[in-house]
């Protein structure tokens, strides 16, 4: 009988041990590489880099008994369903590799969700922080509210990947992967790079900067500027690589992607630097009283938008992802309405998958009767 027993013991841990090792192995991948020893070395010179990690221009508090919102405030939270997730799927306009003209245009933008975007400047394209699946390193973590706008073999010839940080609602394995073999250059933060190499992305495609330092292609400069927050794909690597805000500055154009951020005076240093700036990307979501310096509250980006020198905005980091415990639509419609007080910002607020250009006008597509729900 005890053997019997055994048997069926042994025989349920085969089972087990084989999904559980391609499970190991999958999350093994898709969580990346830390720099190697020579780059931390010259790390060591950087003035925001410090005992082995990189620094925030300032602090980042947590504060779980301020925590707003309904649902626990641990990650327990990203595994259940969201109860303010948006009752139908939102509007969105389908695109394939035949949406985009060749050249480029001299300033178009297309919103995908959350923060991924194309951007065509002066005749390049850019894709910026593309992430198509979930936002976590496991199936059914972070799941979206619904599918973006196009799929990744339907993307466009592509000149530069840009990515702001690494945390897996900005870096897609898979993406990553799926773009390997596109001839396309890949600009990221320091330390970034690691993950890349990792997934099979040719080093000498890889352009790392600091904050402060450019990245220089056929007229197009890419500039990386500080933010207020925090990097890493596991607990262990927090801050073992850098997190950027950019600056894209052409001949005529200028552009400003926010990446994730709190507010902070650096704003007023890069519209002091680069701007003004025709158009801005600029983060609405994931605030909250309990985290108040990892990103920026509605009137924060308001503030932000006259800091830089804007003169349209994109609302960006929202409608994908639920993040911060409050209702999918609550950050833009707080934004929409305190940009109609402010009387002087020109907020653009695109269906996921359609062509901005400079002669969009303020159009919503966010009408009250929709975002009931």
């Amino acid at each position: 009988m005890l053997q019997k027993l055994l048997r069926i013991c042994l025989k349920t841990l085969l089972v087990l041990a084989i999904p559980l090792a391609i499970a190991g192995c999958h999350l093994f991948r898709v969580i990346g590489a830390s720099p190697d020893a020579a780059e931390i070395a010259a790390y060591e010179n950087l003035p925001y880099y410090r005992e082995g990690v990189f620094q925030s221009p300032e602090a980042l508090a947590y504060y779980p008994d301020r925590a707003t919102g309904p649902g626990p405030s641990g990650w327990i939270r990203f595994l259940l369903s969201n109860p303010d997730a948006p009752a139908s799927p939102l509007p969105m306009v389908a695109l394939n590799a035949d949406s985009f003209a060749a050249p480029p245009a001299d300033l178009a933008a297309w919103w995908l969700g959350h923060a991924s975007l194309i951007i065509e400047l002066e005749g390049k394209r850019l894709l910026v922080d593309p992430v198509f699946g979930n936002a976590a390193p496991l199936p059914g973590i972070v799941r979206r509210f619904g599918a973006a706008p196009i799929k990744r073999a339907d993307l466009p010839p592509l000149d530069v990947v840009l990515i702001t940080h690494d945390h897996y609602d900005h870096l897609e394995y898979a993406t990553m992967r799926a773009l390997r073999e596109r001839d396309t250059q890949f600009v990221v933060p320091y330390g970034v790079g690691a993950h890349l190499k990792k997934w099979g992305v040719r080093p000498e495609r890889i352009h790392e900067i600091g904050w402060g330092e450019t990245y220089h292609a056929d007229g197009l400069t890419i500039a990386a500027e500080p933010g207020i927050h925090y990097s890493g794909r596991t607990f262990a690597r927090r801050n073992t690589t850098l997190w950027a805000s950019y600056a894209l500055k052409g001949e005529r154009f200028r552009v400003f992607v926010s990446g994730d951020s709190g507010y902070g005076k650096h704003f007023r240093d890069i519209g002091a630097k680069h701007g003004p700036f025709d158009l801005a990307f600029l983060e609405i979501d994931g605030w909250n009283p309990g985290w108040p310096k990892t990103h920026m509250f509605p009137a924060e980006v308001i503030q932000t938008y006259h800091d830089i020198g804007a003169r349209a905005m994109i609302p960006v980091h929202w409608g994908v992802f639920d993040l911060a415990r409050h209702p999918w639509n609550e950050s833009i419609r707080i934004v929409r309405d305190l940009a109609l007080r402010d009387g002087k910002v020109k907020l653009l607020t695109p269906r996921m998958g359609e062509r901005v250009t400079p002669e969009s006008v303020t159009q919503e597509w966010f009408a009250v009767q929709e975002t009931e729900d």
